[in-house]
């Protein structure tokens, strides 16, 4: 069952980490998405959040370990 993980985290180099540690730690082979996410009503870039979008083909991934790496870095795994 393919499926698709949401991190959220505070600010881009929190993301960019994240998205380096994801192919040792869970070998994820694909390129994960990094979107910023504005707040609503924001314009400043310092009020953006960012995502990360990691998307899992075969349903393997942890979502309490993927959501523990995001805690990592003062982010959480978005609820699907």
């Amino acid at each position: 069952m393919s499926e698709r993980h949401v991190l959220v985290l505070p600010d881009r180099d929190s993301a960019e980490e994240v998205v380096g540690e994801l192919p040792d730690r869970f070998g994820v082979a694909e390129e994960p998405l990094l979107l910023r996410d504005a707040l609503a009503g924001e314009d400043d870039a310092e009020d953006a959040q960012w995502l990360v979008v990691v998307e899992d083909p075969e349903g393997r991934l942890d979502p309490t370990a993927l959501d523990g790496l995001a805690a990592e870095y003062d982010g959480w795994l978005e609820a699907p």
